[in-house]
C-alpha cells in the first residue's frame, strides 16, 4: 500500500525509471501532457465506466452519444447481490460529482475534443496510453450517471413504502430505529434538532437543524436521509435540502459524513455523524471530505480566506429562513 501511495503523486512522470530528475524544458512540457491524459483517462475509466457498469448504462459513442441506452439487469430474485465497493463507489460519486464537473470544465478549455494524447519518451508498443481527449462526451456521460443515481435514490422511497405495506423486517427495523433515535434527540442536539419521517415513511428521515455557533446561528437547515431497502449493505444517502455554502456539502446538496464500521447499522449514530459534519467548527483535515471545491479552498486556506468562508456560511444561515 505504501508503494502504491508513493506513485500517486502530482507528477507521475518522475516515477518512471530514468526520469526521476528530468528538469529540462521539454521534460516540464511532457510532465503536464502526461498528467493531462492520465486525468482524462482516470475520469473515463475509473469513474465513468465503472459507474456505468454498476448502473447498467450501455453508452454508445458516435451518433448515439447523446442518447445513452439504459439497460436494466433482469433477475429472477428480489434478493440483493453484494459486490464489494459497489455502493461505496456510488456514494462517493455523489460526493465528488461537482468536483468532477469542475475538473472537466477546466480541462476542456485546455484540450479540444479529438486532440490526440501525446506519447511519452518512455512509452512503447504494449506499454503506452493512446487515445484522444473528449471532454464533451465525458461531461454528458457524467450527467447521465448523476441522473440515474438520483432516480435510484428516489426509488428507495417507493420501495420503502412497499416494504412497509408488506410488513417486511427491514421496515420494522427502521421504524424501531427511528423511535430509538427520537428518544435520544435531547442528547443528540440539546434541543436544536427535530427528527421526523417524510410521509410517515421510515425509509426517508427528515432532520431539522436549528443553527447554533458563530456561523450557523439563526439558521434552520432541512436534511433528508434516504435509506435503502438493502440497508446496511447500502449506506444512507444524505441531501441538505436547504441551500448552504459548507465545505462538507457539495454544491448539489450531497452531504459527506463519515461513520465508523462498528456504527454502520445504528442509524442514531448516522444522525450524530450528520450533525457533527455540519456543526463541527474545528474538524481535522481529511481529503475524503473535500466535496465542495470552492468552500474547501476557502475553509482550509489563509486566515483571510477563512473569513470569506465564514461570511458565506453566515449568509446561508440568514437566507435559510426563506426555505422553511
Amino acid at each position: 500500500m505504501i508503494s502504491i501511495q508513493s506513485l500517486m503523486s502530482a507528477n507521475p512522470y518522475e516515477n518512471e525509471p530514468g526520469f526521476e530528475n528530468a528538469t529540462q524544458d521539454e521534460d516540464k512540457k511532457m510532465q503536464k501532457l502526461y498528467v493531462a491524459k492520465i486525468r482524462h483517462e482516470t475520469l473515463r475509466i475509473s469513474v465513468i465506466e465503472r459507474l456505468e457498469h454498476y448502473l447498467g448504462i450501455n453508452y454508445r459513442s458516435g451518433a448515439a452519444a447523446l442518447k445513452p441506452v439504459i439497460v436494466k439487469e433482469e433477475t429472477d430474485s428480489d434478493e440483493y447481490s453484494f459486490e464489494p465497493f459497489k455502493e461505496k463507489c456510488k456514494l462517493r460519486f455523489l460526493w465528488y460529482y461537482d468536483s468532477y464537473l469542475q475538473s472537466i470544465n477546466r480541462e476542456s478549455r485546455k484540450h479540444k475534443d479529438k486532440e490526440n494524447f501525446t506519447n511519452m519518451p518512455f512509452e512503447g508498443p504494449g506499454n503506452e496510453m493512446t487515445g484522444f481527449f473528449n471532454y464533451t462526451e465525458l461531461m454528458h456521460r457524467l450527467t447521465v450517471i448523476k441522473k440515474e443515481l438520483d432516480k435510484e435514490t428516489e426509488s428507495w422511497v417507493q420501495q420503502g413504502m412497499e416494504a412497509v405495506a408488506k410488513e417486511r423486517s427491514i421496515a420494522v427495523n427502521l421504524r424501531r430505529q427511528f423511535e430509538t433515535a427520537t428518544e435520544s434527540i435531547g442528547e443528540l442536539g440539546d434541543g436544536n434538532l427535530d427528527l421526523g419521517l417524510v410521509g410517515k415513511n421510515p425509509f426517508l428521515w427528515e432532520i431539522l437543524i436549528f443553527g447554533r455557533g458563530e456561523n450557523l446561528e439563526g439558521g434552520i437547515f432541512k436534511v433528508h436521509m434516504y435509506i435503502s431497502p438493502n440497508f446496511p449493505a447500502e449506506l444512507p444517502r444524505v441531501r441538505v435540502v436547504t441551500p448552504i455554502f459548507h465545505h462538507r456539502v457539495s454544491p448539489s446538496g450531497q452531504l459527506c459524513y463519515l461513520i465508523g464500521y462498528k456504527d454502520v447499522e445504528n442509524l442514531t449514530k448516522h444522525v450524530e455523524a450528520i450533525i457533527t459534519a455540519i456543526e463541527d467548527e474545528h474538524p481535522a483535515y481529511d481529503p475524503r471530505t473535500i466535496v465542495n471545491p470552492e468552500a474547501s479552498k476557502l475553509y482550509w486556506g489563509l486566515p483571510e480566506e477563512r473569513k470569506q468562508y465564514n461570511k458565506k456560511l453566515q449568509g446561508s444561515a440568514e437566507k435559510s429562513l426563506d426555505y422553511v
